[in-house]
């Protein structure tokens, strides 16, 4: 199977999670309902925003599917909720019913290791149909380091189900702590045996945040169970690392694909050529302009099915 690893959807009702205010009148978001042709900021524009994925999936037949990501809220080293710093929510339960509704899409749980509940919540998530469990540790505020998640990675390691941790910058979302971006903080998983996806190979979202693709191809050749993913690579802030990358045997060994949908997908020009981006700009579908940027730089057909074969597998039966 082809799978994109790396797709979000957003709840903005308090039934399947939210947003804040200050989320929703930022201007990436902003644009990106302009792009979808959403309006509004309530259940309707939920269920709209719920379509507009189901169309584009129906509408990429490159791909045989796609991991929907669930986001949890940060929570306190406690175990508590923190309220002051949840901009974005989407809840497990909501991304279980969305995936149960087209048959291209993948349950990507979400759950913060410091939840006191998180080890039962990634049973029910796995028994739901969970393929891996997705981070983004500078918004959620986990620290993949710290031996509070030793249990959860064991937990995550026995049941068989992979790490995608985000890496490197992130301007979409506030940061709770910009120092947890760096891929090096996710040995402690690697070391319990869990299967870590690091997102965007480390790259930075801004030409002012530190670049940790240096670390990211270093620990390529450390660690057999660790790879990346080439969510938001077309974004002219990250496309730089695409030459590092690919041009490396053993690092391209370990790329899966990832678009980050619904992030803009901006053809980099400088790395495929004039010509090739010129082309692909008239592609409207984002999940396709993805797919085929990444067909033009030539990745081959393990990148393309390697995804899949990191992901939780279904018992038979």
């Amino acid at each position: 199977m082809v799978v994109d690893l790396h797709v979000h959807i957003s709840a903005l009702s308090p039934a399947n999670g939210g947003m804040s205010q200050h989320l929703l009148s930022s201007i990436p978001f902003r644009f990106i309902k302009w792009r979808l042709g959403l309006r509004g900021q309530d259940e309707r524009t939920e269920a709209r925003l719920r379509q507009v994925l189901f169309d584009t999936l129906d509408d990429t037949p490159e791909l045989d599917a796609a991991v929907i990501l669930a986001f949890d809220a940060p929570h306190e080293m406690h175990g508590h909720f923190d309220t002051g710093n949840t901009h974005l929510y989407t809840k497990n339960r909501y991304v279980i019913e969305l995936c149960s509704q087209h048959p291209k899409a993948l349950f990507g749980a979400s759950i913060h290791p410091y939840r006191r509940d998180a080890v039962a919540e990634l049973e029910r998530c796995v028994a739901a149909g969970a393929v891996l469990v997705k981070w983004l540790p500078i918004t959620q505020g986990m620290d993949p380091s710290h031996e509070k998640c030793r249990p959860f990675y064991e937990a995550m390691a026995g049941l068989k189900i992979p790490l995608l941790a985000h890496t490197g910058g992130e301007k979409s979302l506030p940061n709770v702590a910009e120092h947890l971006a760096a891929p090096r903080l996710l040995e402690l998983p690697l070391k319990c045996g869990v299967t870590v996806i690091a997102a965007h190979c480390g790259t930075r979202s801004t030409f002012t945040e530190t670049d940790y693709v240096d670390e990211f191809v270093r620990m390529c050749y450390e660690h057999e169970r660790f790879f990346g993913d080439t969510a938001a690579l077309n974004l002219p802030t990250r496309s730089h690392a695409y030459r590092r990358i690919i041009q490396d045997d053993r690092v391209r060994s370990r790329l899966v694909h990832g678009s980050d949908w619904p992030i803009p997908v901006i053809p980099p020009a400088a790395v495929m050529g004039m010509a090739s981006a010129a082309e692909t700009w008239f592609e409207r579908n984002w999940l396709r302009r993805d797919v085929k940027i990444k067909q033009a730089l030539g990745l081959d057909d393990d990148y393309w099915r390697r995804g899949a074969s990191l992901l939780r597998q279904r018992p038979a039966g």
